[in-house]
């Protein structure tokens, strides 16, 4: 009893540092419905903020911005991580959670969960990544933007040779073949999304491929990786940068869209790597920069974080609607915890903790290419 009372005190006061009222009437105010959330919050940290969360523990009518204000005010470090998250950084830094072997684990548990899932709320052409909303509010005219930024950043002809690492759902191999006329070599290991892609890009210049990144093999005029890096890891961005680098052509063009951290790190938050992307990794720009030196020019780093923030609420308001035809498959809790990861994602790129870049890259052979559109 008594450690509850301290608990809910020092939860409630670090909670107000960032404007945040215990069962308060604003909409980014936490609803506490069970008391023992303020003991879990401070024994388990994020692991028990969004495992209570899901667990029916607490409601908050605005959890994207509850979470930047948490983000903003640096609430979330204030409180030591302890023994156990420090084993997980020793283990992070001394294994290679990225390997071969362990690659899949990203594939079976999150995007081989089910194509109706995934397509309930994204955009017609499949586009799990941040979209570009670049005059216009409506997400599928945002993602063909996005798919069209790209495809101009990298000076797609008709004739090239494009290769797609982590190609998802085809769709930006779709776009580039039947807008630009290139043909396309997409590389995934994911085999629900192979299935549908195979058979959506048929009848098109498109070959996708069951391929890990470290066994390429062929030479391609221009290289893109979509929303694939944050799954590379570390100990192995050395890996995929030679490559991209043994891959592409020497006039070549490689554009890397990814989201990136504001500071260095070898593991992803607690909760993320047990729900959601187990095993990924957010690279910042040293580590990316470390990778690839001595091997590519950097053309262009362009930070495209606050349309992420758009797409993220965009997506959630999809999953929202079409949640009465998916609940028959999908429990109430994981309901919560799809949420919970959107929403949390989206108040991180406000609170400016995590950006989108797209980085243009070429071989010192090159020259240097209008990048910047």
């Amino acid at each position: 009893m008594v450690r509850s009372k301290v608990s809910h005190k020092l939860v409630k006061s670090l909670l107000a540092e960032g404007g945040i009222t215990v069962n308060g009437s604003d909409p980014w105010d936490i609803q506490v419905h069970d008391e023992r959330f303020f003991d879990r919050v401070l024994r388990e940290k994020n692991l028990g903020l969004g495992e209570t969360y899901m667990d029916g523990w607490w409601d908050c009518r605005r959890i994207d911005e509850m979470i930047c204000r948490i983000l903003k005010n640096r609430l979330n470090v204030r409180i030591a991580d302890g023994l156990k998250a420090l084993f997980s950084d020793f283990f992070a830094r001394l294994f290679n959670s990225q390997s071969k072997r362990r690659s899949r684990i990203v594939a079976d548990r999150h995007y081989d969960l089910g194509n109706d899932l995934f397509f309930s709320f994204l955009d017609p052409y499949r586009q799990y990544s941040c979209a570009y909303f670049n005059g216009t509010d409506d997400l599928a005219e945002a993602q063909k933007c996005k798919l069209d930024l790209i495809c101009r950043k990298m000076n797609l002809h008709p004739g090239d040779e494009l290769l797609d690492i982590g190609c998802g759902w085809g769709g930006l191999a779709k776009y580039a073949a039947e807008l630009y006329d290139c043909r396309v070599t997409a590389i995934n290991i994911s085999r629900e999304q192979i299935v549908f892609a195979k058979e959506w890009c048929r009848n098109l210049p498109v070959r996708i491929l069951y391929c890990d990144y470290r066994n390429l093999r062929g030479s391609f005029d221009k290289i893109v990786s979509v929303g694939m890096f944050e799954h590379v890891g570390k100990k192995n961005y050395r890996t995929f940068m030679e490559s991209v680098h043994r891959s592409l052509k020497n006039d070549g063009i490689f554009l890397l869209h990814t989201i990136g951290g504001n500071e260095s790190c070898v593991r992803c938050d607690s909760w993320f790597d047990k729900y959601i992307f187990p095993n990924g990794n957010i690279p910042s720009i040293a580590q990316i920069s470390k990778a690839m030196e001595g091997l590519f020019i950097m053309e262009d780093w362009h930070n495209m974080g606050p349309h992420y923030e758009k797409t993220l609420l965009a997506w959630n308001d999809n999953f929202q609607r079409s949640w009465p035809r998916l609940k028959n498959r999908y429990t109430e809790r994981f309901k919560r915890m799809w949420e919970y990861y959107l929403l949390c994602c989206a108040g991180a790129f406000r609170a400016r903790l995590i950006q989108l870049w797209q980085v243009v890259l070429t071989k010192y052979h090159s020259t240097q290419p209008v990048c910047r559109l």
